[in-house]
């Protein structure tokens, strides 16, 4: 759903979205051309950076676009097509990531089933519409898109997997839609515990953290990257340095192809990045926190949390989700050694579980 109404004047965001647009047809001209070669992305920077990312997957993956009513594109991987006695598994990723970051878990996880990965609308290299700024009216558009992405793909149930704001984002999916979720798997999940100052969670963050946030709160999460221009990748590998050693296979050809696709995957118009920020508020929590939602949850959706055992996300949120869906059938594990990324820090105790989550799903039938 795009916004219908009228800003008084133009937003910081509606500046980036007609630069990135108007690079990507290339009728940018003037002091806007020099803007946009200012920031070193395009379409085909971000088509390369994905397939180097993607390289040394050994199985084989069907890429597409997938076309909904809104006349918007979502992009999606698959593998292993057209297995039918299984359910497939649905993977969503997390704020600023994409299909390549699911590079370590897709050949793994479809051994014995269809697996589908997609950039979510507004990321990656999905379709970047104008989110209303209303963030319930933004979710909504989120999880609309990909009900018309299943329908599209012709998925008639399926196993969704989600991290961080993806974990989030498939949450409030499979409340509106329970009959298409055989069961919710949640890496991490962002978005769950209500506002707290005085929580655990908020004590561990430093003043410091706390003053840039106040400073940094009118504009996107990621603005100073692409406000860097040609310096923007150097800050993403610089800040996000931890990503290096998530993907030896990755950077052992080249030690800066997972900070190129990062960069390249949110040096664009800020579309998804927009919405998001809408959804937030107080420090990264939720505008609407699922915990005040999730008792809505059909008791016929099985729940599994998997938190990283260093995350900053609070565990906590999983165990209350068991205390509020005493129906439902709620599991909620702890990965030594893995941190946020949960998929890419211990890919290996992941993929076990999910798997055994799979099949646990196809065994019930």
């Amino acid at each position: 759903m795009e916004a219908n109404h009228q800003a008084p004047e133009t937003s910081s965001t509606d500046v980036e979205s007609v630069l990135y647009n108007n690079e990507m047809d290339g009728t940018t001209v003037g002091w806007l051309g020099s803007w946009c070669r200012w920031k070193p992305t395009s379409e085909n920077h971000l088509i390369k950076a994905e397939t180097k990312m993607l390289e040394f997957v050994k199985c084989q993956l069907h890429k597409m676009f997938v076309s909904l009513p809104s006349g918007n594109k979502i992009w999606t991987l698959v593998a292993n097509r057209g297995v039918k006695n299984k359910t497939p598994l649905v993977m969503v990723h997390g704020f600023a990531g994409g299909v390549g970051l699911w590079a370590l878990n897709y050949e793994a996880l479809s051994k014995k089933r269809s697996l589908y990965a997609f950039d979510l609308l507004g990321f990656g290299r999905s379709s970047r519409p104008t989110f209303d700024t209303d963030p319930q009216v933004a979710e909504e558009t989120f999880v609309q898109s990909i009900e018309e992405w299943r329908e599209a793909v012709n998925i008639d149930k399926m196993i969704l997997l989600g991290h961080s704001f993806g974990g989030y984002l498939v949450s409030c999916y499979a409340m509106k839609y329970p009959e298409r979720v055989k069961s919710l798997i949640l890496a991490d999940p962002w978005g769950f515990p209500k506002p707290d100052p005085d929580s655990e969670r908020a004590r561990r963050i430093p003043l410091w953290v706390r003053a840039i946030v106040r400073v940094l709160s009118p504009f996107n999460p990621l603005s100073v990257v692409r406000a860097a221009g040609p310096w923007g990748p150097n800050l993403i590998k610089r800040f996000r340095a931890d990503f290096k050693q998530r993907y030896p296979e990755v950077t052992a050809k080249d030690e800066n192809t997972v900070f190129e696709y990062i960069y390249h995957c949110n040096a664009g118009n800020p579309s998804g990045e927009a919405a998001f920020k809408e959804m937030n508020e107080n420090l990264g929590y939720a505008y609407r926190p699922m915990l005040t939602r999730i008792s809505a949850m059909n008791k016929e959706v099985p729940v599994t949390f998997v938190y990283g055992a260093r995350s900053w996300m609070d565990i906590s949120s999983g165990h209350q989700t068991q205390n509020l869906l005493p129906d439902n059938h709620v599991e909620v594990y702890s990965v030594k050694g893995a941190g946020h990324h949960v998929y890419a820090d211990r890919p290996d105790l992941f993929r076990e579980i999910v798997t055994a989550v799979c099949d646990a799903t196809d065994t019930d039938d």
